[in-house]
């Protein structure tokens, strides 16, 4: 993992995704690219002349450079490669514009202007980008890169593309546990079981402990997080939807869920 490509935008978790980058960056070797992307796309109800947006422009533009300033005098004072890149467009289209060249994306858990629900350009990012995204909660302090680590296991080919690009940090991770939350019913549907993703790890000198827990009245993804917080876990690893996205939008879903307001951070992979 050297080349991490990091959201940039002046809201409540920018200090903590910024944390997670630096720390992910110490530990890898790797090198930071802070992507500031400014729309100036401002509509208002009834501004056909665009009056409104006119008289936004000038202080977007202040806004953006100021914070743009503010970053760059902090990172000037880290012991990390980074370099700046400020585009204009939305956010989610420009990161997945440069997500090609990356090995990680890292960005906050709430849509820009949100502080709270499931973040749009988080689902879009984990669906459509070609590397991992780290999805890093508001009040993250620190990146602990040798915490131990949870990879939700399913069975599914989504969960091994997740195992298999959390690869570098499941090898810095004190201990690695391969969950499964699963009822009778349905073990029959795993395309591959839990000892298949043991043994894939062990090939790279990575021992799991296989967890096997009761699913119980709880949603799958509350389980998961309550384990990931008994075992004080600093990372959990998911494949991401694995139903289709219209049943996740209309009925809800793992991922959906554990990405709504986590309390550590989820490593997605789709």
């Amino acid at each position: 993992m050297k080349s991490i490509l990091l959201h940039i935008n002046n809201d409540d978790g920018m200090e903590a995704r910024m944390q997670a980058a630096l720390d992910l960056a110490r530990a890898h070797d790797a090198h930071i690219t802070c992507l500031q992307a400014v729309s100036y796309e401002v509509f208002a109800p009834g501004d056909f002349y665009g009056s409104a947006m006119a008289a936004a422009l000038p202080k977007i533009r202040e806004a953006a450079e100021k914070h743009r300033e503010e970053m760059e005098t902090d990172l000037a004072n880290e012991d990390v490669s980074w370099e700046w890149m400020f585009l204009h467009g939305m956010a989610e289209t420009r990161l997945l514009e440069q997500s090609p060249l990356y090995d990680l994306l890292v960005v906050g858990c709430h849509d820009v202007g949100r502080t709270k629900g499931v973040s749009h350009m988080v689902g879009e990012l984990v669906l459509k980008a070609p590397c991992p995204v780290l999805v890093v909660p508001d009040e993250l302090k620190r990146f602990d890169t040798a915490a131990p680590v949870l990879v939700a296991w399913n069975g599914s080919s989504e969960s091994c593309v997740a195992l298999r690009n959390a690869l570098p940090l499941l090898k810095a991770a004190s201990k690695v546990f391969l969950a499964s939350v699963a009822e009778e019913k349905d073990r029959e549907r795993f395309d591959f079981p839990p000892v298949k993703g043991a043994q894939y790890l062990s090939r790279y000198g990575i021992e799991a402990e296989m967890v096997e827990i009761p699913a119980g009245e709880g949603k799958v993804a509350d389980v998961l997080a309550a384990a990931a917080q008994s075992r004080e876990c600093g990372l959990m690893v998911m494949g991401a939807y694995g139903h289709s996205r219209l049943s996740e939008m209309l009925l809800g879903g793992v991922t959906r869920r554990a990405i709504n307001d986590p309390d550590l951070p989820i490593f997605l992979a789709h």
